[in-house]
């Protein structure tokens, strides 16, 4: 995993500026990168995972997510993991993901 910060004009603000469904469909633009590259290109496949715990991690950061919201978020990026890891602990895939995150970017996209 990296330490370089990969959306820097998200971490510098904007990105607390976004509903949850937004923030989400970001991460799920990341994962479906990472499912794209997971057989093809080694670097982008870690480069797209890296930038999807990185956004997660902007979300846990985010003070309007509270609560159990919160914690479910937190599951969330530990889903995420697993996946990065073959699916070992829980069986997740990058499809899942995928399609789990899919519906975010979708009611993102409606709602604008």
């Amino acid at each position: 995993m990296t330490t370089t910060i990969q959306h820097k004009d998200l971490a510098t603000g904007r990105w607390f500026e976004l509903t949850l469904a937004e923030q989400l469909g970001n991460v799920g633009s990341e994962i479906n990168r990472a499912l794209m590259m997971k057989e093809k290109d080694k670097t982008r496949y870690t480069g797209a995972c890296d930038r999807a715990l990185e956004l997660m991690d902007l979300i846990l950061e985010d003070k309007r997510w509270k609560g159990s919201r919160l914690r479910e978020l937190a599951r969330a990026r530990e889903i995420i993991c697993d996946a990065m890891l073959g699916g070992r602990e829980y069986g997740t895939t990058f499809e899942y993901l995928d399609n789990y995150f899919f519906g975010f970017a979708y009611a993102a996209r409606v709602r604008k």
